[in-house]
């Protein structure tokens, strides 16, 4: 049986230790850069009780500080090796584009600026029993396979904001804030013949980028649909707008900092960013031609029927 070398095992760990006082220096460093992701991954998953002032992600995070410094203090010997299994866990993600570095950076920014600057939830009460207005003839205008309106959204997609680094994995958001952009650029409101209702297809409304509510609500939703977004349209009684899908409240905190911060930057000053909550938890902001960004001020808050596109 061969036995451990006692005086070798003592040495290697000698070697691991870092002396005072750089070694309470570096766990104060190690612990904020566990911190920050950790702290993503757990503000991102537990549900928000919208505590004044985000009180209790403030304690979150200081009964999780705590926490690993307490559990770094007991591995003060091996702190050369915590650093290395930190780093490789990061750049391992970097390189594979998984969690790595940028990554950290984007969602803490965002998170950060979020928690400062909340944009504005709207109560989303949808009244399954009214019928949706010409629901058959806006699912047939909503032709987002015609070659025109695939055309025309993948231009209008990479049209804007093609400069914006990092945000990798936001990129289909990104262009779907393109296409928003360039409709609401070219839009001209005309009326309907006296006395009918005229269902446009989004390949008909795309010749001159004029019409009503229910025109624009199409062919937005036709060419978000078309670069594979997922659009719906909302039926206010006297109103139709369209909304994407966002994702989760995760996702409404990186779309809420590129709107505020990097791409809409003047139309949005001093504005909140709207949005709906489903009953899936699922976001979504309003692009209706009456607001210069995506997630301007709703022109009409009643809603009494959603058509998802998906």
């Amino acid at each position: 049986m061969i036995k451990p070398d006692i005086p070798k095992i003592k040495a290697f760990i000698k070697k691991l230790q870092v002396k005072k006082p750089w070694d309470s220096i570096i766990i104060f460093v190690l612990n904020v850069l566990i911190a920050i992701p950790l702290f993503i991954i757990i503000h991102q998953n537990i549900v928000d009780p919208e505590w004044p002032l985000h009180i209790d992600r403030i304690l979150i995070f200081i009964t999780m500080v705590t926490a690993i410094q307490l559990i770094l203090r007991l591995l003060k010997h091996f702190l050369i090796f915590c650093i290395a299994v930190y780093l490789i866990v990061l750049l391992y993600g970097s390189v594979f584009g998984n969690y790595g570095f940028n990554a950290v950076y984007e969602e803490y920014e965002a998170m950060v600026y979020t928690m400062a600057y909340d944009p504005n939830p709207q109560d989303l009460i949808i009244s399954k029993l009214l019928p949706f207005p010409n629901k058959s003839k806006i699912i047939d205008a909503v032709d987002y396979n015609n070659p025109q309106v695939r055309n025309y959204a993948v231009g209008a997609a990479t049209k804007y904001f093609k400069d914006v680094k990092g945000y990798h994995e936001h990129r289909l958001m990104i262009q779907c804030f393109s296409v928003f952009k360039d409709i609401r650029n070219q839009w001209n409101y005309v009326n309907d013949p006296r006395n009918a209702e005229y269902i446009a297809s989004a390949s008909e409304t795309i010749l001159h980028f004029s019409g009503d509510c229910d025109d624009h609500a199409i062919l937005m939703a036709a060419c978000i649909r078309a670069v594979g977004g997922t659009p719906r349209v909302i039926h206010t009684g006297g109103h139709l707008y369209p909304e994407m899908l966002v994702g989760t409240k995760a996702d409404l905190e990186i779309a809420n900092y590129l709107i505020k911060e990097q791409l809409f930057i003047e139309e949005s000053r001093g504005k909140e960013v709207h949005y709906h909550v489903d009953e899936y938890g699922q976001v979504w902001l309003n692009l209706d031609y009456t607001a210069r960004f995506p997630g301007g001020p709703f022109m009409s808050e009643e809603i009494l029927g959603a058509l998802t596109f998906n």
